[in-house]
This record gives structure tokens, sequence and C-alpha cells, in this order.
């Protein structure tokens, strides 16, 4: 009977944990929608934007724009965007691993540090040689995930590009996920200081080689253009990182209530099998008295 009331408490604590999981999953589920709303409407703006940097920063010498460099890149630092939370499968360690690998083979020899958003990301460095070091950069980035606005995403923003204009940095990189569905979020990395220009077309000639007229000056739209494009920038990839982190919860916890369900039907099965075994021999005994008080 103790191996049926031990097999009797697992059923209920995996029931509870099932309980725990579907609740989440339909919560994710919930965020995931507004999340990739958010997402789908800012794509579009967020890329075209860029397109309109790449363009008119090619047409401008370095000395005309303070987010263009050439010079050679030895203080770089990596913008490793993951959740304030776990229970999300491999999201989080999957950023965490291609931000090491960029800092121990890619850059390799230069001052990397790692620009934490999210507590994840914050404890896998937060005890190595990468971990930021100096005021110039923003902190406790973890708390943007309270509240992912634009306007509280724009400081941050604003205060790496003065690190960069200040010398600080040469080079800022952004590693995040990528939301393409639910169920695949793609590590993205992508160059946020300095601008690159735009690629050459295969067999035609870039849209930066046209000569623009601009209204008002070229410096105007600049000063105005660049730390907006860069603020929307980033915000987008926080808003893929954000829907991402939903998908890759909710599939989690899908995968987890399933998983909870055929093991309850297995230990229900067992349970049955080792009742009916002890059912059996209380009979088996009662006979053998009987038949003992016959004799």
């Amino acid at each position: 009977m103790a191996n049926l009331k031990e097999i009797r408490n697992r059923i209920v604590s995996i029931e509870s944990t099932m309980q725990i999981t579907s609740a989440m999953k339909m919560v994710s589920a919930a965020k995931l929608k507004r999340a990739q709303d958010a997402v789908t409407q800012i794509r579009p703006y967020a890329n075209k934007l860029q397109e309109i940097l790449a363009n008119l920063s090619s047409s401008l010498d370095i000395s005309e724009n303070d987010f263009a460099s050439d010079k050679e890149e030895k203080n770089i630092v990596l913008l490793c965007v993951t959740s304030n939370r776990g229970l999300c499968g491999g999201f989080n360690n999957n950023v965490i691993k291609a931000t090491m690998k960029l800092a121990r083979e890619e850059y390799a020899g230069k001052n990397v540090s790692v620009l934490s958003v999210g507590k994840k990301a914050n404890d896998a460095f937060k005890k190595t040689e990468f971990n930021i070091k100096g005021s110039y950069l923003p902190s406790h980035l973890e708390e943007l995930w309270n509240d992912l606005t634009f306007d509280n995403v724009a400081p941050v923003a604003e205060k790496i590009m003065q690190a960069y204009k200040d010398g600080h940095i040469d080079k800022i990189v952004i590693v995040y996920n990528s939301f393409k569905n639910v169920a695949t979020q793609i590590v993205k990395t992508e160059q946020f200081l300095p601008i690159l220009p735009p690629e050459e077309v295969e067999g035609e000639t870039a849209t930066a080689n046209l000569d623009y007229l601009f209204e008002p000056s070229k410096e105007e739209i600049v000063e105005e253009l660049i730390p907006k494009t860069l603020k929307i920038q980033m915000y987008s990839s926080l808003l893929d990182s954000m829907a991402g982190e939903h998908g890759a919860r909710m599939t989690a916890m899908h995968k987890a209530t399933d998983n909870a369900a055929e093991m309850n039907k297995d230990l229900k099965l067992e349970y049955n099998k080792a009742r009916q075994a002890a059912i059996t021999n209380e009979i088996l005994e009662i006979v053998g008295g009987a038949e003992a008080l016959n004799n």
C-alpha cells in the first residue's frame, strides 16, 4: 500500500504541474498576439528608415556624420538581448552562446564588453571578463521588459549613441532573437554603430550613388533622422525579442503539458495495476483463511 500511496502522490503532483504549464501557455499565447501585432506594424517602418539612413549616410563624408567611422575598431560592445524569466526552452541560451562566440572568436584580441538586456544575460556575463565597466553606458536594462515602450527605449539608445560619439566605443553590435513564427526564433547579429553603407546589388549600382536634392539641408536631416532611426532600430529589436520569448515559452509549455499528460497516463496505468494486484492478494488471503477454518 505504501507503493500505491507514492504513485498517487506523484499523480497529484503531475496534475498540479499540468495546470501550471497549461495556464502559462495560455498567458504566453495572449501576450504573443499583442507582441506579434507590434512587430508586424513596426517592421516596414523600421526597414524603410534604415534604407533611407544607409543611403543618406553613404552620400556624406565621414567628417559630416558623427555615427560613421573608418577607424580601427578596438572597443567593442555587444548588446545581448534576453528575457528576465526562463521556462522558454533554448531562447536565452542561444543568444548567450552566440554573444560568447562573438566575444571569444570574431572579436578575439579586442576590448569586448557585453551590455545585457534581461536578467538571464546579466546572470551569464556578470562574473566574466566581458562584464561592462564604466558609467558611460546605461545600466539595469532588465527594467525595460517591465514596460517596453519607445519612450523608455529612447534614453537608452541616446546614452549608447553619446558614448560612441565621445569615443568610448568603436563598434556596437546587437545580438537578439528575431521572431519568425511561434515555434522558430532566429538569432540575429546586427551592427548598431557605426552605420553601415548600403550594399551594392549584384549587377546594379546601389541607390546611394544617385544624386539627391535635400530639403531642408543635408545637415539638418542627418541631425534629426540618424538618432531617430537608431532608436527605432533598437526598439524594433527589443519588440522582436519579446515576441520570440512569448512564442518560445508558449511552445515550451505546450510540450511540457503534453509530456506531463503522457507521464500521468503511464502512472495511472501503473497505479491501477498495483491496486489490482493488492486487491487480488487480499482476496487470496481471505480465501486461504476461509479454507484453513473449514479444514
